[in-house]
């Protein structure tokens, strides 16, 4: 097969996809692809000219801007576009997404997937699942671009958005200050904005929205993570009036069909907020730029249309630089663009399956408490449970334990005090010598702090220890509490739930929402 490079089979589902150093890759080519297009030069070697590879446009939303800018980019490229009419296909007879691509896949050799969609994490999910099909019939795996999925992210909108502040500071990667303005709250290109402006050396990001519309608590947490400097204002005026006005300005329009009817109640309020008026021009510092990811509600834009013709004007610019960055996507996921790259790629995440570690035995195990429960001569004996914690916590923990491993057998439970004084949790299981490695994993997961010892005559032959896992996966017992991610029950795709650790939170593999670590289970 030719045309493959460092990055085919690799997916843009999110912003992070790439690293540093392949983002910064993405905008070199994209400058050197616009300067030889405006100088008339010979295009041959940014094109992959093969209809053996086919570009996918699967569009589960209404979209002009984003869609139309890919099809010229796969135009570009002389390679076999394929419109997929959501409309008319077999979604509308429940049929899987999973089924779909994998049919689809299989009429190419090669194949690049462009999905918009309602629903959130869809390009990580089908990722997976076509790229393992894809190993299995010995094809060259799949590339993924995401387009927008539902509040979630739209990484190549980032992609264009930073390649148009970097021509705006000259190619300066040393800081930027930004106003993010508009509806902070549903607008996904803001959201990637989270990790997209690593870009730049040092970031100051001021947010400038009614608390209605302000930026989710999780990417305002990722901007700190990421060491950003935030300040936020309720609305333009309060913002023009604190004298520290960044020269960039991003809008975001109102997406009113989104919200409730309450918030809907205050539409006038909230578009007041965030709309610039003629009697700001004044106040903004020399060499402003205003950028939107359009289109803008042509009824009550937040960026009227009297600013078009003023040097504020860089949104026009902006939306024809999704062309040139979505022609150098298409060219390095599909093999052409990336054999010149020389940085940092993207590592894979490594997770230490070490949260369940065998200890030394202590001898006889001797309960110092023994109401309710005999000692174990032989059997398993799974000790100190949610230890310290509240008692309502402990027998929770305990049901919760019992419920997910199915220890419906002769045994007993109860909650004593530990040698500090504090209270802890104990479940016996007489005549039971052994837990397979899965029934482990899984007890880490429930409960994490907990030991499990094996005993036979009265001795402790083993001893397990358990810590909380860096990731918690494959059971059936656990779901995304967001309905609109792919792998919500409702979604009924059946695409195993999966969680990453992050500190003391639970964060979903593909929709990327945080979860406390006891909602992500079910029981």
């Amino acid at each position: 097969m030719r045309n493959q490079g460092l990055f085919s089979g690799r997916g843009i589902t999110v912003v992070n996809d790439l690293s540093l150093d392949e983002q910064w890759y993405l905008y070199c080519k994209t400058r050197e692809l616009k300067r030889d297009l405006a100088a008339g030069a010979d295009m041959s070697r940014w094109k992959i000219g093969s209809t053996d590879l086919g570009v996918y446009l699967m569009f589960l939303e209404d979209s002009t801007r984003t869609k139309e800018s890919f099809r010229n980019a796969a135009s570009f490229h002389q390679v076999r576009v394929n419109d997929f009419n959501a409309s008319a296909s077999s979604f509308n007879k429940n049929e899987s997404m999973t089924d779909t691509l994998k049919m689809l896949f299989g009429y190419q050799s090669q194949s690049i997937f462009v999905i918009r969609s309602k629903q959130e994490g869809v390009c990580r999910a089908m990722q997976d699942a076509i790229g393992a099909y894809a190993d299995k019939i010995g094809y060259p795996r799949p590339g993924f671009i995401n387009a927008g999925d539902g509040k979630h992210e739209h990484p190549t909108q980032e992609f264009l958005d930073e390649f148009s502040f970097l021509e705006h500071r000259a190619w300066d990667r040393s800081s930027i200050h930004i106003c993010l303005t508009g509806d902070l709250y549903h607008g996904r290109t803001v959201h990637s904005k989270a990790d997209g402006l690593k870009i730049f050396k040092e970031v100051k990001v001021d947010l400038v929205a009614p608390k209605e519309l302000g930026m989710p608590d999780s990417y305002l947490k990722r901007m700190q993570a990421n060491g950003f400097e935030i300040k936020i204002y309720p609305s333009l005026d309060e913002y023009l009036a604190s004298g520290k006005v960044a020269s960039i300005w991003y809008f975001t329009r109102l997406q009113l069909e989104r919200m409730g009817e309450e918030i809907l109640d205050k539409a006038v309020y909230l578009r007041k907020a965030v709309t610039f008026r003629q009697d700001m021009l004044d106040k903004l510092p020399e060499g402003t730029r205003f950028y939107h990811p359009l289109p803008r509600d042509r009824l009550s834009p937040t960026n009227p249309s009297w600013l078009d013709d003023t040097p504020l004007n860089g949104w026009d610019e902006q939306s024809i630089n999704g062309y040139y960055t979505r022609v150098i996507e298409i060219g390095m996921l599909g093999g052409v663009i990336g054999n010149d790259f020389e940085g940092k790629t993207l590592s894979q995440a490594e997770y230490k399956d070490d949260f369940v570690r065998e200890v030394p035995v202590d001898g006889k195990i001797k309960p110092t408490v023994k109401i309710g429960i005999k000692p174990v001569e032989n059997g398993i004996v799974i000790d100190h449970i949610e230890a310290g914690k509240p008692v309502q916590d402990i027998w929770n923990r305990i049901d919760k334990i019992r419920k997910i491993l199915k220890l419906n057998i002769r045994s007993s439970h109860g909650v004593f005090h530990n040698n500090q004084g504090d209270f802890k949790g104990l479940i016996s299981l007489p005549d039971i010598l052994e837990f397979d490695e899965s029934d482990l994993k899984k007890l880490g997961a429930i409960a994490p702090g907990c030991t499990l010892n094996i005993v036979k005559g009265e001795d402790v032959i083993k001893k397990y220890r358990m810590t909380m896992p860096p990731r918690i996966y494959n059971f059936q017992e656990i779901s995304c509490k967001n309905e609109a991610c792919i792998s919500h029950p409702a979604a009924m795709e059946s695409i195993a739930p999966e969680f990453i650790r992050q500190g003391d939170s639970f964060v979903c593999r593909f929709c990327e929402r945080i979860h406390r670590y006891d909602d992500i289970w079910d029981v």
